[in-house]
């Protein structure tokens, strides 16, 4: 079974993100981290599939944990999503640049999951 892990400093959005991912009847199990920070360990403790990310959060945001994935080798293919309200058209280059694999807007729906995971295999 595959492992996504899903990072919100909101556990709302969190509980939205996962229903809305199952939806699509991929069979998974979940890993929750309210910042970066906790996400890091997290993705050094297990074997993650998927990274599910929002941009805003404390302590680590998710470009930074995006910036020190990227740079380790063994994480260089990890699929990561950007799940974010920052919208504005720089934010997107941004994170691709620094290597999120796609970029979903909030607020999230079936329709845009699974568009953006047609082009990732997990």
């Amino acid at each position: 079974m595959k492992t996504v892990l899903v990072v919100d400093d909101s556990r709302i959005m969190r509980n939205i993100v996962k229903n809305t991912f199952s939806l699509m009847k991929i069979p998974c199990q979940y890993v929750e981290a309210s910042n970066g920070r906790e996400a890091l360990q997290l993705l050094a403790s297990q074997k993650i599939d998927l990274v599910l990310l929002d941009w805003n959060m404390p302590q680590l945001s998710g470009i930074d944990f995006l910036k020190t994935i990227r740079a380790k080798e063994e994480y260089k293919n990890l699929p990561v999503i950007m799940v974010t309200s920052e919208a504005a058209r720089y934010n997107v280059i941004e994170a691709l640049k620094n290597g999120a694999t796609d970029y979903i807007i909030k607020p999230v729906n079936e329709k845009n999951f699974k568009e953006k995971l047609s082009k990732i295999i997990i």
